[in-house]
């Protein structure tokens, strides 16, 4: 887990409301690359762990013969489930921790950590992910591309000013990343390649799955990413939780005075690893 933190239950408390809007979408195409990637037919069965409100298991369920969804946050599977329905995806959804597997949830062909690996206990749950999967089965993660070189284009509408919204983030909580309860002194840890080597995995592939395009976004879209984030979740902000708000639409007001932005989709990047046969 991350230097000096302990999960708690309100990690993304209040958050789920602000995903599907606030969230930028993960690259056309990335589930074909998972499906090319893993050699998907239709069956086998598919767990999202962390799943959130369902982003990447609605677009890859289709895919399975069945698909299970788990999230330790109520709110964020009740948001999954009502996406689901609307998007006519069968789909089971399990309130657990990454470190509550293998929970009695059987045997899958792949699991998938979309943004979430980061946040667990990694070596425990990747030797239990790995028991988990069937004979060549596939463990993937899914993630947005960092640091992607610079592209010289003029976007149409200026930036959302990131860098000013973390500054008063900074402000009204503190100097140091708030995650649920506690801070992330050191941030979230990466070399996930390194995780899954110990854990028994094989053939590790990249894939990055390039976006293109630009998207519009309106002050309200900048607001709801602000509050669809951990370390401005809107339980953070306790009674001060509506200044915040006045605060960030100000900043924004500067920024762009008819409140609309424009920012470059990131590519999509997909690792994958698979269990020795």
């Amino acid at each position: 887990m991350p230097d000096g933190w302990e999960w708690d239950s309100s990690l993304f408390r209040g958050s789920a409301a602000y995903y599907e809007r606030g969230r930028l979408p993960y690259a056309p195409g990335f589930a074909e690359t998972v499906a090319d990637a893993l050699g998907l037919d239709g069956r086998g069965r598919l767990l999202d762990v962390g799943c959130g409100p369902g982003t990447v298991l609605l677009a890859l369920a289709p895919r399975f013969a069945e698909a299970v969804g788990v999230d330790p946050d109520e709110d964020m599977l009740a948001e999954a489930e009502r996406r689901a329905g609307r998007h006519g995806v069968a789909a089971r959804w399990v309130a657990a921790r990454a470190e509550d597997l293998p929970a009695g949830l059987g045997e899958f062909r792949a699991v998938v950590f979309a943004q979430s690996f980061h946040w667990t206990d990694r070596d425990r749950v990747a030797a239990t992910v790995l028991r988990m999967l069937e004979p060549g089965g596939f463990l993937v993660h899914v993630s947005d591309h960092e640091n992607p070189p610079p592209d010289p284009r003029p976007l149409p509408s200026p930036a959302p000013p990131y860098d000013r919204i973390a500054a008063l983030v900074r402000r009204y909580l503190g100097p140091v990343r708030r995650a649920g309860r506690g801070v992330l002194v050191n941030g979230t840890p990466d070399r996930e390649d390194l995780v899954m080597a110990r854990a028994g995995f094989v053939d590790f592939r990249r894939h990055v799955v390039p976006a293109g395009g630009v998207a519009e976004r309106t002050a309200d879209d900048i607001v709801a990413w602000a509050f669809s984030r951990s370390d401005s979740a809107p339980h953070l902000f306790g009674d001060r939780l509506g200044h915040f708000e006045r605060d960030l639409r100000a900043l924004l007001r500067q920024e762009a005075s008819d409140g609309r932005f424009a920012e470059r989709l990131p590519a999509t990047e997909i690792m994958t690893w698979r269990t020795p046969r």
